[in-house]
């Protein structure tokens, strides 16, 4: 849906979605620190009016990349609403409001709406963006809620740089992960050079932005894996987030991540990092 805008300089876009899940199980996923982290990002919150909230988007080669705010509104399992400041230079703060309402079948309708009071029109291509980042990350919390809500988790993440561009870079991490011809509903077993994985492929997405492959995994441990490459600047930049759940994730999450640091910095940059 693309950007609304009224009179007053009220500017939003706004999402709806159906996930599995009674609404307290929706709202452990959406509205705290460790349920968002289980699917979207590295995120805490003080779970009450005024309490603190901050989405960390870095990882290890990036370094810090954090956005925070406050909470404005906590009524679980129903709205949970936010504001955060400096997300884009000199932006006005964006607010956030998510509603749950509970579906028959143990299933719920989330909606999500971004708005911006503003009369200028700078930051217009921004706040349609959030729309269109939302839905890959809304398909890792269907599995998610589905198979592991509630569970311990882990992530691993990675990215590199490629001077060729994105669609070298994202030649390069498929054909070396044997996904360059990967249909939805493969199984595919990656080892030798690379990093364990295997799985499912669940989704293939592509668009004039970004490409992406999504897979429900069972090596190195249960998860889900998301390998995705974009541009940032003149540059292609390549991916790697996989969401780990069980007793054994924060284990395995640590004992993979400078394995996969090293082989995508090698792989597009020509610099292996120590493991």
């Amino acid at each position: 849906m693309p950007l609304k805008r009224d009179d007053s300089g009220r500017r939003w876009v706004e999402m709806e979605f159906l996930v599995p899940g009674t609404p307290e199980q929706v709202w452990q996923a959406i509205a705290t620190g460790p349920g968002m982290s289980a699917w979207f990002t590295t995120t805490q919150i003080e779970e009450r009016v005024g309490g603190a909230i901050s989405f960390d988007f870095g990882d290890e080669n990036c370094g810090a990349d954090v956005s925070s705010g406050k909470v404005t509104t906590w009524d679980p399992p129903v709205r949970l609403e936010y504001e955060e400041y400096g997300w884009s230079g000199d932006a006005p703060p964006v607010a956030t409001e998510v509603t749950i309402t509970a579906r028959s079948g143990d299933q719920c309708v989330v909606r999500m709406v971004h708005t911006m009071v503003t009369d200028q029109d700078d930051w217009d291509d921004e706040i349609e963006s959030f729309e269109s980042g939302w839905p890959g990350f809304f398909e890792i919390l269907k599995i998610y809620l589905a198979n592991f809500a509630g569970a311990q988790a882990a992530t691993i993440r990675a990215s590199a740089t490629h001077h060729g561009g994105e669609k070298q870079a994202w030649s390069k991490m498929t054909t070396a992960l044997n996904l360059g011809a990967a249909d939805v509903g493969d199984r595919v077993e990656i080892s030798g050079d690379t990093p364990r994985l295997a799985g499912r492929i669940e989704r293939i997405h592509q668009d004039g932005n970004s490409r992406e492959v999504m897979m429900r995994i069972d090596q190195p441990s249960q998860g889900i894996a998301v390998v995705g490459a974009c541009t940032v600047g003149d540059e292609g930049r390549a991916m790697a987030s996989i969401y780990l759940y069980g007793p054994d994730a924060t284990d395995v999450a640590a004992a993979e991540q400078s394995k996969w640091t090293a082989w995508l910095r090698g792989l597009l940059e020509g610099d292996p990092v120590s493991t």
